[in-house]
């Protein structure tokens, strides 16, 4: 898709330009497609495979980025912090994956995707990367894992799930609520009342009550923490070094924007460079005429690390959840894996 349709396509599902109309046909062919392919799988045409450990699944119901990796690391991590042995599986968009693949930190991220060596690093928990969530999942099992937590394939019913969670932009919510491509939904907005957890990535703790009582609803909010050298991963520097300085950012993730608005919230004056998600970069996406110094995402950054040089910095992410610190979604969890145990053969 060339640049110039996806930006129209953006208009058209986000800010209200004319053309939703008359891709409305394609998108009826889309919704019977996507109706017909889950209709297999709930009345046992097509079979699921489920694991002997639960499988939990942070997805969305829109196309681009809404926040899933950095919940997904989130709750890996505090899942872990509980004692339990996650296992994340991804997908590993950009990469040429045929089997699955163990991603670690020395993982090079042009064989198995950025987002995979992105959570390897921000975890260091047991990470599969592959296409085939069925086989995915398979080998998570053979190395002793307790749960599952799946980065996307909401739509991927193949692989029982015992748990979904979806992830919903809070500033762009589900745009103008059609299927694709007359919108940005991959199944209607209905499918929210049969998930499980509803997570608002950017809001307040009061957003979205409409969901409190059918689903359990959860708000994300991202905070910069402590900037990384792309070149010298030893070296950090605090975001406040550059409060009221202009910077590149530079973001080839699914949406943008939201990268750079955490700069400017940190008083940062971001030169806006955005890029297609999982986009491959080179040192010529670089090649600025000044001195001044260049910020990114960690999923960015993890494709950067060969030929960075001084001016190239990382920006984590601190995931906060509010309320509670996701405590009543962990605790599902947990007596989730709780249940699976009691179930094993003696």
């Amino acid at each position: 898709m060339s640049s110039a349709t996806a930006r129209w396509l953006q208009g058209v599902w986000y800010d209200g330009r004319a053309g939703a109309a008359l891709l409305a046909p394609l998108a009826a062919v889309f919704a019977f497609g996507a109706a017909f392919r889950r209709s297999m799988f709930r009345s046992g045409w097509r079979r699921a495979y489920r694991p002997k450990v639960p499988v939990v699944v942070i997805g969305n119901l829109s196309v681009g980025g809404t926040g899933k990796s950095p919940l997904v690391a989130a709750l890996a991590r505090l899942l872990r912090s509980r004692g339990l042995k996650p296992g994340i599986l991804t997908r590993g968009y950009g990469a040429d994956v045929r089997s699955p693949i163990r991603v670690t930190r020395e993982s090079d991220a042009r064989e198995v995707g950025d987002e995979p060596v992105m959570l390897a690093r921000s975890t260091g928990i047991e990470v599969i990367v592959c296409p085939d969530r069925v086989a995915g999942a398979r080998a998570l099992e053979a190395l002793g894992v307790d749960v599952i937590v799946c980065d996307d394939g909401l739509q991927h019913y193949a692989l029982a799930r015992d748990l979904e969670v979806v992830v919903v932009d809070a500033r762009r919510g589900l745009g103008n609520g059609r299927l694709l491509p007359a919108g940005p939904l991959r199944e209607s907005a209905q499918r929210l009342e049969s998930v499980d957890w509803v997570v608002i990535n950017g809001g307040e703790a009061n957003d979205m009550p409409a969901w409190r009582g059918r689903v359990g609803s959860l708000v994300m909010q991202l905070v910069p923490e402590a900037a990384r050298s792309v070149a010298d991963p030893l070296a950090w520097h605090s975001v406040e070094r550059w409060r009221g300085e202009r910077v590149h950012a530079v973001a080839g993730i699914g949406h943008p924007a939201r990268f750079f608005d955490l700069l400017r919230a940190a008083g940062i004056e971001p030169i806006e460079h955005a890029f297609a998600d999982h986009h491959a970069f080179t040192a010529a996406d670089f090649a600025f005429d000044d001195g001044h110094p260049i910020l990114m995402t960690s999923k960015d950054a993890v494709k950067c690390a060969g030929f960075a040089d001084a001016r190239f910095w990382e920006i984590p992410v601190a995931t906060r959840l509010l309320p509670d610190g996701a405590r009543g979604l962990v605790e599902a969890i947990e007596t989730l894996c709780l249940a699976s145990k009691k179930s094993e053969p003696a």
